[in-house]
């Protein structure tokens, strides 16, 4: 981050409205994470404040309080207490919302401790008329020594005073508000003597911080003689005197009016998390989605895969024929192609998803499903990164750090990557949309969307069966109580919404896009030569009757000798004896090899594959794949056995690279992750062969 700009952290409990308030000042603004080997532990926006000046907008993940518990909340700490981070910052704003203002308030008190500059925002300020709840601005100002911005992030209101307020940050008193030294005379002199220029609340954070990356700084606790169990009690005692300051200050400037009250809230509650309602409402939602995902896509779709067959015939034919031209309509434009055309789908996926959580029904599934997760060993909390794992398993493992006990956070991050991701769903859309019939069921629900559905459940039925099979093997010591916040229902807004569509397609179509153009360069070159002279005599070795025989034209035939006979073609007949039982060619063993990269580079693959080995004339990728046939029997490649064992394949098999990178890095240790590769591997190519012999 740049030094000229101002810093601007935004700190807060979940469920504060602090992305939405981040959405508001950055808008499209926004470096996110949420790609495979990029961190998503913050997230970065740039705004513009009432002077003029440009600003960098830091969003950090919600924390409850400064005594980190987990990986996650200890991010905070770890900015908090750490200057010569690059992204430490010039001033902060706590995040809390008026319905919890006792409870956010912990947090704002322990940064106004660090005697940094803090600006409270008290957002959600359009809700206190509905709950009877009123302030005393002024006097809470007073009481809490700091500047105070009532703001509704969205409803788009007191965000320019709050801007107002960061600006003049230099007016911001940076006095303590609880003497830290109260809690315990005797201990908190000892620590002061420790580090007697350091801030004795810093230095108490440095010392009891469990998850504190720098302990280089901290104090040993033995130096102080206490124990583990006394730091805990020592914060015991520090919370519940935050608690009682807390109480005094907002006895005298919050008044709540219930009979003023008007709330919802709770008859929708009984009827999303009824025991039976509940869930037959959930699967009615996912049959919509999944149902939009192929009906409402289709047309776009095929409209992208049209336009990028028209656009590889007419670079064939406007261009002076020779290496570049054969690159870019055989290997860049089809490899593009490949992903693009799923762009539809992807959007629709993450504008489900965003709306779900958007309008505080996600909390009510994660609660819903608690209720099933518990009797299979996993923490409530793992419903978290399973559900989260639809879109993107590197940010849903990172997400596992909430989860406290070391190995429940473990089984949770092993099994995740069963779970279905958005970077599979280009591979089942495409083999479902060739093998699966497209017919209507039950009066209006598609076939292909049953099927996909259907894949989706199998993933989560595998995770939660792998986790009650290790939950046996690591055979778990301690459990934990599962605590969710349920936040109020909320009509969706479009500005978030459409703000969440089109970063995370966008990350996800920039970042698999540069994968699929490097492995399409290379594939093409692998495919259009190949070693001695084998590729220029493969049209002599080629007989009418063969063609003929196999329902072709001569110039397809060459062309698939020509193919067979080049580096990748070698590579593939190496491998076709290993994948042959599976009902696999040796272009679906290249396909399977390359899309460990990223999964969505399955479609790419083939088509450039398809490409450099087809004919010009002008097909889609689906043409090309359904028009695939074996070159013994005559028959399709993409028969119903092939189609469902790369389904089922797909379906089990580790993701990619990044997800064992990030696996790695959260367990900080390659045991984990080749562990979850060689059992994955293995299993889905037993399921695999299980379900061709089955369906062939």
């Amino acid at each position: 981050m740049s030094k000229h700009l101002l810093k601007i952290a935004l700190i807060g409990n979940p469920n504060t409205g602090k992305t939405s308030l981040f959405n508001k000042l950055t808008g499209l603004n926004q470096q996110t994470g949420n790609y495979p080997g990029v961190t998503v532990d913050r997230k970065l926006g740039y705004t513009q404040l009432t002077d003029g000046q440009k600003a960098a907008v830091l969003d950090l993940p919600g924390t409850y309080s400064l005594n980190a518990s987990s990986l996650d909340e200890s991010v905070v700490t770890d900015l908090l207490l750490n200057p010569a981070d690059k992204d430490y910052p010039d001033v902060i704003v706590v995040v809390t919302e008026v319905e919890n203002l006792k409870r956010n308030l912990l947090l704002f008190t322990q940064i106004k401790d660090l005697q940094l500059p803090v600006v409270l925002a008290i957002n959600m300020a359009d809700r206190m008329q509905k709950r009877g709840i009123s302030l005393d601005i002024p006097a809470l100002e007073t009481a809490l020594d700091t500047k105070i911005a009532l703001i509704s992030s969205r409803k788009n209101t007191g965000i320019k005073e709050l801007k107002t307020l960061i600006t003049e940050r230099n007016k911001l008193s940076r006095n303590p508000i609880i003497d830290i030294r109260t809690v315990d005379e005797n201990f908190f002199k000892s620590v002061e003597q420790t580090a007697p220029n350091r801030n004795v609340y810093e230095s108490w954070l440095f010392l009891s911080s469990e998850h504190y990356k720098l302990n280089d700084q901290a104090t040993d606790p033995k130096q102080l003689s206490v124990t583990a169990s006394d730091l805990k009690r020592l914060q015991q005692k520090e919370v519940i005197k935050r608690y009682q300051f807390i109480n005094n200050v907002l006895k005298s400037t919050q008044k709540t009016d219930l009979s003023l009250a008007t709330d919802w809230r709770y008859k929708l509650d009984r009827i999303f998390t009824h025991r039976i309602f509940g869930y037959l409402i959930f699967a009615a939602i996912l049959l919509l989605i999944f149902n939009a995902i192929f009906s409402w896509s289709s047309i776009p779709m095929d409209a992208i895969d049209a336009a990028f067959a028209s656009l590889s015939e007419y670079t064939k034919s406007h261009m002076t024929p020779g290496m570049l031209q054969e690159l870019l309509a055989d290997g860049i434009i089809p490899g593009i192609g490949g992903i693009v055309i799923f762009i539809p789908q992807i959007a629709f996926l993450f504008l489900f998803i965003s709306v779900l959580e958007e309008s505080g029904y996600m909390s009510r599934v994660v609660f819903l499903m608690d209720r099933i997760m518990r009797r299979f060993g996993l923490s409530g909390k793992s419903v978290v990164p399973l559900i989260s794992g639809t879109a993107c398993a590197i940010p849903a493992i990172m997400a596992a750090r909430n989860i406290e006990n070391w190995k429940e956070r473990l089984i949770t991050i092993l099994v995740t990557p069963f779970t279905t991701c958005s970077a599979r769903l280009p591979v089942y859309s495409i083999i479902i949309s060739l093998v699966i019939p497209n017919r209507i069921v039950l009066g209006f629900i598609s076939m292909q969307a049953l099927v996909l559905m259907g894949m989706y459940l199998i993933g989560f039925a595998m995770a939660i069966l792998a986790a009650t099979i290790l939950n046996k093997i690591i055979k778990l010591k301690t459990k934990q109580y599962f605590v969710i916040e349920m936040p109020d229902y909320k009509w969706p807004l479009p500005q978030n919404i459409g703000i969440t569509v089109v970063e995370k397609t966008k990350a996800f179509v920039m970042g698999a896009g540069k994968i699929i153009l490097a492995i399409s360069v290379i594939l093409w070159f692998l495919a259009s030569y190949g070693p001695g002279e084998n590729m220029d005599q493969a049209g002599a070795r080629v007989t009418m009757e063969q063609e003929y025989a196999n329902g072709g034209t001569y110039e397809q035939a060459v062309a698939a000798a020509r193919l067979e006979e080049s580096y990748i073609g070698r590579l593939g007949r190496g491998i076709e004896p290993v994948i042959k039982p599976l009902g696999y060619d040796w272009k679906i063993g290249i396909t399977i090899l390359t899309s460990f990269a990223a999964r969505e580079v399955f479609v790419g693959t083939l088509a450039t594959i398809y490409s450099v080995g087809g004919t010009e004339d002008e097909e889609t990728i689906k043409q090309k794949m359904r028009a695939q046939t074996d070159v013994k029997t005559g028959k399709p490649i993409f028969d119903l056995g092939t189609g469902l064992s790369i389904l089922m394949f797909y379906a089990f098999a580790m993701q990619c690279v990044s997800t064992l990178a990030i696996t790695k890095r959260e367990t900080n240790s390659w045991k984990w992750p080749l562990m979850q590769l060689a059992i994955m591997t293995v299993l889905a190519y037993c399921i695999a062969f299980v379900v061709h012999e089955i369906a062939s």
